[in-house]
């Protein structure tokens, strides 16, 4: 298999609120290919898809109870460690939760976390050792 991964669905409570968080409180722009029932955004490379909890368990065919820790986060890298104190605080301020103030850590960067109105898990972090091109995008070294 070709390694590549295009679209990141991430299933919601309330549709709606969760569009406002990231194209109102994130700035963040909705594709035009946007349905009633699921909401597409263009995040470099990849697309993060937003479709309601129930719908999307029932799509996979499962049980749509579980909370808590989901074994997964998204990452967002910044350029610099301020960058990361800004999108900290502007989604905190959007009305996710700050879950982890950044810090300086183990591998040599500084990151946080915060969580959307889902508790979806976001890590954001600067890493000195991985480079970002010119549209945002990480460039592992060779």
């Amino acid at each position: 298999m070709e390694p590549r991964l295009n679209v990141i669905t991430l299933g919601v409570r309330d549709l709606q609120r969760s569009i406002k968080f990231y194209e109102e409180g994130l700035g963040w722009k909705r594709s035009a290919s946007s349905q009633e029932a699921v909401a597409f955004f263009q995040v470099g490379a990849l697309v993060l898809s937003l479709f309601g909890w129930d719908d999307l368990a029932d799509d996979a065919k499962l049980p749509a109870a579980g909370t808590g820790f989901r074994g997964i986060s998204l990452a967002c890298n910044t350029r610099s460690k301020a960058e990361t104190d800004e999108v900290l605080a502007l989604a905190a301020k959007a009305g996710g939760q700050l879950i982890k103030p950044a810090e300086e850590v183990f591998w040599g960067g500084y990151s946080g976390y915060f969580a959307d109105p889902d508790g979806h898990l976001f890590e954001v972090a600067y890493n000195p050792f991985w480079e970002l091109n010119d549209k945002g995008e990480v460039v592992l070294p060779a």
